[in-house]
């Protein structure tokens, strides 16, 4: 088994992997960074090897690594042994995993979606916070869903922050990039109900009909869901506000959406 060592902080292939860590890198490379042996595992799970796996020095014997190892050098990737100073430096953590990946993204096409393939999916307006993103592909994957489809300026979902707050779930859900014309012009062949939420909505979201499958849609995090969007959807719904608070968290919300919309199954 080939393995190669890295020592020096200043090595390009180190400073290759922390550039993931920006956007522009990601998407001019088309791979992404996600830590830590259960991520790996989720990934192989999946059918998606690693492109580069980069192993702590100190990293202890492991069934899990063994598999990630050689399903990494089957799939044509590089296992790279580093020290644990540059697996700080990648991950930017005083505790970072022993092990890391560097894997290839993947996005679904628009067109390519069945949607009859699942009781349940959401779409995301312009969401912006990465830890609500990588938690409400968390909920997709957890719920059952079809897929998370992305409309409009979206924060990235291989951002590491994003793939840290999915817990893996990140290689188990459909992920789709569309803008708001060909969303809308998709959504007219949608064969279940489109479902809205607003702060202005009168229905409440458990007096609903939500007829299958449903696609529930989310509004950015301040400003909520457009008019334009929100006059697509077949009814908009609200979740009632009983406390002091206002309204939900974005990925808090999605969730009670989504089991809302699946909790006979």
């Amino acid at each position: 088994m080939t393995e190669r060592l890295i020592t020096s902080l200043t090595n390009d292939t180190v400073k290759a992997v922390r550039a993931l860590h920006m956007r522009k890198e990601r998407e001019t490379t088309g791979t992404f960074l996600a830590e830590g042996l259960k991520f790996i595992g989720e990934a192989l799970d999946q059918g998606r090897a690693p492109r580069m796996l980069l192993v702590g020095q100190d990293a202890r014997p492991h069934p899990l690594l063994d598999r990630a190892k050689a399903e990494t050098l089957k799939a044509g990737g590089e296992i790279v042994v580093v020290t644990h100073a540059i697996l700080e430096k990648i991950s930017r953590r005083d505790n970072p995993q022993t092990v890391l990946g560097v894997f290839d993204q993947a996005y679904a096409p628009l067109e390519a979606l069945n949607p009859d393939s699942a009781p349940c999916w959401v779409a995301l307006e312009q969401v912006r916070d990465p830890g609500n993103l990588g938690t409400i592909i968390r909920t997709a994957d957890a719920a059952g869903c079809g897929g998370v489809i992305l409309i409009g300026d979206c924060v990235d979902p291989y951002s590491v922050e994003a793939v840290r707050a999915t817990m893996g779930s990140v290689f188990a859900v459909s992920i789709t990039r569309t803008d708001p014309d060909a969303f809308l012009a998709w959504r007219k062949t949608w064969p279940g109900s489109v479902v809205g939420t607003r702060l202005d909505a009168t229905v409440s979201h458990r007096t609903a009909v939500m007829r299958r499958p449903s696609l529930i849609l989310m509004g950015n995090e301040q400003a909520g869901l457009t008019d334009r969007l929100a006059a697509a959807c077949d009814v908009n719904v609200k979740i009632p506000m009983r406390g002091r608070a206002d309204s939900l968290n974005l990925a808090i919300a999605t969730g009670v959406m989504v089991y809302a919309a699946t909790d006979d199954l």
